[in-house]
Parts: structure tokens; sequence; C-alpha cells
């Protein structure tokens, strides 16, 4: 499980940074990609990583506005020359559906894939064997979300030393073991799995907000995250700035993340208004509440690890 980002400035593209986009790689968890945000050139960013469009399969809208989607229809397109045939689901805030189809519409567009669109409220989107994900209502002027993918556990190692303690040779034997509760030996023995295998893996929370003024009340819906991923628009002393135009400086996603005792911070969606030094500011910033934050720049890659 990997963070990729592909764009991490706000409103406008600068020479530094792309506006909004970010990849969650699950290629051992799953195989797949899942995409969150999709604004102006993020297809072009593409082109320079090992990202495979057709290995995408959600695709994850926290808000409408332009630096956030106007990426989307072309990649969407793009993903049908490049080989991409499963289908793709892409949730997001009410007028996504009528946003695509309108754009794919207009422009001739024609999908080799089946493309479902899913509007979302506040809750849970779909748990599947893997994940559970939610939708958390932010406070943007329009309409945002932010997304919290909660990761089931996973079942512990198999314990080779007492698989061999009680006779049984290495061989297929040992996977049918670990996926079954129960095997029965060819000799009538039978082993039980939770007796042979080691404690559980326990799943990963990643929280992956949009767009927001600084929302305190969050810290329980994202209490315990191993990663948040947040945005910062503004330094610390343009409170007023921020809370004006619904977003949030370093010190207040710092904050939030002291509070949600998070495992580490990202920041994200930086003005352009900051560049070089001024950046590393930032981070001193929001060091001086949460040590353990990092600023995202393009193409920054994050492998989130298990506690």
């Amino acid at each position: 499980m990997e963070l990729f980002f592909l764009g991490t400035g706000s409103g406008v593209p600068s020479k530094e940074r792309n506006v909004s986009s970010l990849v969650l790689r699950l290629l051992e968890e799953r195989g797949t990609t899942w995409v969150f945000d999709c604004g102006e050139g993020t297809q072009q960013q593409i082109l320079n990583t090992n990202i495979r469009p057709r290995r995408i399969e959600v695709i994850f809208i926290t808000h409408l506005h332009g630096d956030h989607i106007y990426g989307l229809p072309g990649l969407l397109s793009s993903r049908s020359f490049q080989g991409g045939e499963t289908p793709v689901t892409v949730y997001g805030p009410r007028g996504l559906k009528d946003y695509i189809d309108i754009s794919l519409e207009l422009s001739g567009t024609h999908l080799r894939y089946p493309l479902y669109i899913e509007e979302v409220e506040e809750g849970e989107l779909f748990e599947d064997e893997q994940f559970i994900v939610e939708a958390v209502k932010l406070e943007h002027g329009l309409e945002s979300y932010g997304y919290i993918l909660k990761e089931k556990d996973q079942l512990g190692e198999l314990q080779p030393d007492k698989l061999k303690a009680l006779g049984v040779k290495p061989g297929p034997i040992y996977q049918r073991i670990k996926n079954q509760p129960r095997t029965v030996l060819e000799d009538g023995r039978v082993i039980h799995r939770n007796e042979v295998i080691g404690p559980p893996k326990k799943g990963r929370k990643v929280a992956i907000l949009g767009d927001t003024r600084y929302l305190q009340h969050l810290a329980e819906v994202l209490k315990d995250s191993d990663v948040l991923v947040h945005e910062a628009t503004f330094a610390g002393d343009e409170e007023k700035m921020a809370y004006d135009y619904f977003h949030s400086t370093v010190k207040q996603a710092a904050t939030l993340a002291e509070k949600a005792n998070v495992g580490e911070l990202i920041l994200n969606h930086v003005s352009s208004r900051y560049q070089g030094d001024s950046v590393e500011e930032l981070l001193d910033e929001a060091q001086t509440i949460f040590p353990n934050t990092t600023i995202a720049y393009d193409f920054y890659q994050h492998p989130i690890k298990r506690t």
C-alpha cells in the first residue's frame, strides 16, 4: 500500500506543483490502484510514472472545483485507448454524474469498459472482503468530502515449525491449511488453522481529506489513522484568510492530527505563494505541533506500513 502524489498544489498549476491528484497503489493487496481527485494534467503527470491507467479500479472525487476534476474526462477516455477493459467506479458529490456524462457525450467519447458513477452522502460507501470505505462531510463552501479507508485485519502467518512438529511436511498442504479453518490430512488427523498461525495482522487506516476549513470534531472519526492526508493551503498566521476561503492552515492540520492521535500527517494542497524556503517554514510550523509531519510534493511516494 503506497500513496503516490501526482499533484500537490492548490487552485492553478504552478512551476513546482500541479493541481490535485493522488493515487493509492494497492498492487499487492488487490492488483489495482485507486485515484483521489483528478485535476487538469493528471494523465500528463502519470506519463512520468510507472502508474498504469488500466489498473485503476476506483476514483474518489472530493468536490467539484475545477482543480480537482478537470482532468477526469481525459483520464477516463485515455484509459480506453490504453487497454483498460475492467470496470471503474467513480464516487463523488452530487453533480458529478452530470459533469461526466455531459463531458463524454459532447466530446463523442465511447468507453470500452463499464463506468459506474455513485454520488455520495456521508457514511459508508462500500465494504468488501478487504476494505471498508466511508465518506465524511467537510466544510468548503460547496459539497466536499474526505474518504476514510479501513483495511480489515488479515490472517497471521502460518507457523511452519508448528506444522513440522506435528509431522506435516512442507508442500501444497500448507496453503490448504491456511486457506480453511479445518483441514483433514490423508492419515485422518485434523489440523485446526487457529492452532498453527501467528497473531492476525492489524489492518491499516488511511484518511484522505478534500478541501476544508478546520473542523475539530473530525478528530473522532479520524482517530488512530495510520496516515492522514490533509490540505494545508495557508501558513499558520493566515487563519482568517483560510477561514474566509474555506481552507485550513498548516497549524490547524497539525492540531487535528495531534487531537486524532494519527500515526503520520501528510500536508497537501499547498498554495503557490509558498515556494522554496517558505515551504520548509510551513513544515517547521506543523512539526512544532505534530512532529511526524511531511509536506508532499509532486511525485512524492509514501509507503503505508503496518504498525
